[in-house]
C-alpha cells in the first residue's frame, strides 16, 4: 500500500492526512469545495511549525510530511489510490453517493473506508457491485494526537481488506480495535450516551458543565469530560448521531436533550463556532 486518498477537507479530513503523510503514505486529497485542502494544507503546516518550534519535532519531518500531501484536481486523480478514506459529514447519501462514485473510478482492488462515527457500514456499501471492499476506519479527534483507530467490519467485508486496514492503521501509530457494524459501534455508543446525559444534567442544574467535567476527569479518571469532548466534536455532529442511534437502537437515552437542540439552532456548535458549553474565543 503506497498512496492513500483522503476526500474531505475538514477537521477530521485535515488529520487523517496528516498521519498518513507522516506515516510516508503519498496523499491524494480533494474536497468538494475548491481551495479547501489549499486551506487545510496551510494549517497542518502551521501546526507542524509550531512543533518544530517546540523542538518536539525537526524541519526534515516537517518537510518529509508536506512533501507527501497532494492536493487532487478531481476524484479521477484517486484512481491508482490502494485505500480512500472518506471524511465527510454523517449523512447516509452523501457517503453512498461518494462510494458510488469512487467505485467506478479505482480499481477492483482499492479499499474504501469510512470514518462514520456511527453510519451502518452495510448501508454505505449496500448499492456498490463490490461491498467487499468498504471497511469502517472511524478515527478520533484530533486525529495526530488521539491513539484509537476502530476498525468496523461489516458481514461481507474481505478479510483480506480487514487485513490491509489493520497494517495501514498500524503504520499510522494507531492502537486497533476491531468491531461488528453495529449502531454507534463501540465508542460512539457509549460515548454519545454518556454526553447526552451529562446535557441533560446541566440542563436540570445539577451542576456546571466544569463540575461534571471534572468528576468525570477526576473521578473515573476520563482524559477529557463528556462536554467538553461534546464541544470539540460538534454539538451539531452529536446532535445527528444522537438521533441516528435513539433510532436505531429504539433507545430514548441517546435523543438529544432540548438544551443541545437550542445551542445548535443558536450556533453554539462548541470549538468550531468560538461557543458551546465553553468558550472557545480566547
Amino acid at each position: 500500500m503506497h498512496t492513500i486518498g483522503v476526500v474531505g477537507a475538514g477537521t477530521m479530513g485535515r488529520g487523517i492526512a496528516q498521519v498518513a503523510g507522516d506515516a510516508g503514505y503519498s496523499v491524494k486529497w480533494w474536497d468538494a469545495v475548491p481551495g479547501q485542502v489549499s486551506v487545510a494544507k496551510d494549517k497542518i503546516r502551521e501546526a507542524l511549525e509550531k512543533r518544530v518550534s517546540q523542538q518536539k519535532s525537526t524541519p526534515d519531518q516537517l518537510r518529509h510530511t508536506i512533501a507527501n500531501l497532494h492536493i487532487a484536481k478531481s476524484l479521477e486523480d484517486f484512481r491508482e489510490a490502494d485505500l480512500v478514506v472518506e471524511a465527510i459529514p454523517e449523512q447516509l447519501h452523501l457517503k453512498q453517493e461518494l462510494f458510488r462514485t469512487l467505485e467506478n473510478i479505482c480499481s477492483e482492488q482499492t479499499i474504501l473506508a469510512t470514518n462514520t462515527s456511527s453510519l451502518s457500514i452495510a448501508e454505505i456499501a449496500r448499492s456498490l457491485d463490490r461491498p467487499q471492499r468498504v471497511i469502517g476506519t472511524h478515527f478520533f479527534n484530533p486525529v495526530p494526537v488521539m491513539q484509537l483507530l476502530e476498525i468496523v467490519v461489516h458481514a461481507e467485508t474481505d478479510d483480506e481488506v480487514l487485513e490491509s486496514t489493520r497494517h495501514f492503521g498500524t503504520r499510522l501509530g494507531k492502537e486497533l480495535i476491531t468491531v461488528r457494524d453495529f449502531p454507534g459501534f463501540a465508542s460512539s455508543r457509549l460515548g454519545v450516551c454518556l454526553g447526552m446525559e451529562a446535557i441533560r444534567m446541566v440542563e436540570q442544574g445539577v451542576a456546571s458543565a466544569e463540575d461534571i467535567d471534572r468528576a468525570m476527569v477526576l473521578g473515573y479518571r476520563h482524559p477529557v469530560g463528556p462536554l467538553r469532548l461534546t464541544d470539540l466534536v460538534g454539538l451539531d455532529v452529536r446532535l445527528h448521531i444522537g438521533e441516528y442511534l435513539a433510532t436505531a437502537l429504539g433507545n430514548p437515552a441517546f435523543s438529544p436533550p432540548p438544551l443541545m437542540r437550542q445551542m445548535v439552532n443558536d450556533g453554539k456548535l462548541g470549538q468550531k463556532t468560538g461557543q458551546g458549553f465553553y468558550s472557545w474565543t480566547a
